[in-house]
């Protein structure tokens, strides 16, 4: 789509049109999604890969995947595996090969070179508390490192040594020498290379040292000619030193930074440290746990590619902060699943029902739609038997007012099949009920009865010709709208006690015998349910709640 043809609904758009019509920017635009390979990407990270692919395509552009593998000691070949996968699934495509700040490394070495022979960058020997003393706070400025003044040809050697291993990790960095004074602390003559003795993924033991994060980003936005480089708000205060670095060295391109709010979800955290915790310490079942923000939870979930895109769009992009609901995520989703997912009946907590007057060993073949409002998506076929089951809660003994299902002596009907009268409730020696002695009425299928009126709809499932599975019922990960804003406690406080239920014995119709795995099943009556892995115990197939079908949540705050 032309530059022309759609009309701009952010201020990023906006932004660069202007510089178009004006001849301020010239040629393709550029941007990249520039992750750091030390965890699995989030919704957060959605914002970001829409808003960027985004614009590449509005534009005729191009969009870079580039991983910042500044940190090899947090950073594993998993993580971008798992960042490669997640991209692709969202549905977009990165310009030419996947790139790596590494691929970079000599080059940023070259620049810190040449940072140290214009007097821009000393090698300092403060120690990290040293350093963070000499710094100053928001309200007093930083004093100059006793080594600020060393002489450019002992800064070439120091450095050189560094790289060669001749010091221990720690002991020496590169810092620039920007202004000790400055009111934007990041300008305080910052880190620009440290001794790390560690492996790193793409370039092995090839270097001890490592550039930091805020010195190598500028720098591979410039070597991969990056035009349009967005970074969300919190990097608004590194922008003087994205800019100081680039207006220092003699870089191959002159990208520019222009900041975004980032996105706040509430119910959620997306700090990647705090998520590896809830890994790690083992409160949820690994990165792609479905209760997860991850976009590999949320794929395992029954989250489809379209509905997140749709859910960023829906957001916007602006400069103002703020906390999006959660129930716009759910939003989203429903959305996307009212209208393109296959219909099923699933009965989570069976109750055995008899047709007392249906004749044994008989089985009758009900035509119903997989989806009732489009056609096209055809037909499933449900076996119709004496013995079915229906869901424990849709029979009362003893109903209360108003109650629309199953009660002794009154009728219901089946989706999609006959209505029947309840006759006899069975129970076992402890009072449970556990059978249903029904009559149904053989003139009711597709019509209404005569002479009577059912109080309600319910689902089934044949009890012979069903399929056993085990129901995961996802809810939300944490009981408080801000897990992360308790200054006195943990976030880990806030966890959901019932984020998880996991109902085994379920039973779905025959249908689903073979489901299907791109899309989620709407289970009517309960919510959107997604399939997992089976069972390696049971071998039994096992669907995870996507979502309910109403937003329980905003009833529960009302």
């Amino acid at each position: 789509m032309s530059a022309d043809s759609k009309k701009a609904h952010n201020f990023i758009e906006s932004m660069i049109r202007d510089e178009i019509s004006s001849g301020k920017h010239t040629g393709k635009v550029v941007t990249r999604f520039p992750p750091e390979p030390n965890g699995y990407l989030h919704v957060g990270h959605a914002k970001s890969i829409c808003l960027n692919f985004g614009i590449a395509e509005t534009f005729g552009g191009e969009c870079n995947l580039r991983f910042d593998d500044t940190n090899p000691e947090k950073e594993s070949q998993e993580y971008i595996d798992a960042i490669r996968e997640d991209v692709h699934w969202l549905g977009y495509e990165w310009a030419g090969d996947i790139r790596y700040a590494s691929d970079y490394f000599d080059a940023i070495y070259d620049f810190a070179i040449e940072l140290i022979e214009k007097g821009k960058a000393y090698v300092c020997s403060l120690s990290a508390d040293q350093m963070a003393e000499y710094r100053g706070t928001l309200k007093e400025p930083g004093k100059n490192s006793p080594d600020r003044d060393r002489p450019v040809e002992e800064n070439l050697t120091l450095f050189s040594e560094m790289r060669e291993g001749k010091f221990a990790d720690g002991e020496l960095v590169l810092r620039a020498k920007i202004d000790m004074a400055s009111p934007n602390m990041n300008l305080r003559d910052p880190i620009l290379y440290r001794i790390r003795r560690a492996e790193h993924h793409q370039t092995g033991n090839k270097w001890c040292i490592y550039p930091m994060y805020d010195f190598t980003h500028p720098i591979s936005d410039a070597m991969e000619g990056i035009t349009h480089s967005l970074c969300t708000l919190e990097f608004e205060d590194h922008r003087p030193l994205y800019d100081w670095v680039l207006e220092n060295i003699t870089p191959p391109a002159r990208p520019y930074q222009t900041e975004f709010a980032r996105l706040n979800l509430n119910y959620t955290i997306t700090s990647k440290r705090k998520l590896k915790r809830l890994v790690d310490d083992g409160y949820v079942d690994g990165w792609n746990d479905p209760r997860m923000p991850t976009i590999s939870g949320m794929r395992r979930r029954g989250y489809t590619p379209e509905s997140i895109r749709n859910f960023c769009d829906m957001i916007g992009v602006n400069k103002a902060g703020g906390t999006v609901d959660m129930g716009m995520l759910e939003f989203a989703i429903r959305e996307d699943l009212n209208a393109r997912a296959p219909r099923a009946m699933c009965v989570m907590r069976p109750l055995k029902v008899t047709l007392t007057n249906y004749p044994e060993g008989q089985t009758e073949t009900l035509t119903l739609p997989v989806h009732p409002q489009n056609e096209a998506m055809g037909t499933r076929e449900v076996p119709w038997t004496r013995t079915l089951y229906i869901d424990r809660e849709d029979f009362a003994e003893e109903p209360p007012r108003k109650w629309k299902r199953l009660a002794p002596d009154s009728a219901v009907r089946l989706r999609g099949g006959y209505v029947m009268t309840c006759r006899e409730v069975v129970k076992d020696d402890a009072g449970n009920v556990v059978e249903l002695k029904c009559e149904y009425d053989p003139n009711t299928l597709g019509v209404n009865p005569e002479g009577y009126k059912p109080k309600g709809v319910i689902h089934w499932v044949s009890a012979t010709d069903s399929v056993e599975a085990d129901i995961n019922l996802y809810d939300r990960l944490f009981n408080h709208e801000s897990p992360d804003s308790d200054k006195e406690g943990d976030f880990i406080d806030h966890l959901n006690p019932e984020s998880l239920t996991t109902l085994t014995g379920a039973r779905v119709e025959k249908s689903l015998a073979q489901p299907r795995t791109d899309l989620p099943y709407q289970f009517e009556r309960e919510g959107y349910f997604f399939l997992d892995q089976p069972s390696p115990e049971s071998g039994r197939l096992i669907f995870n709640r996507t979502v309910t079908l109403r937003d329980s949540w905003a009833k529960a705050k009302s």
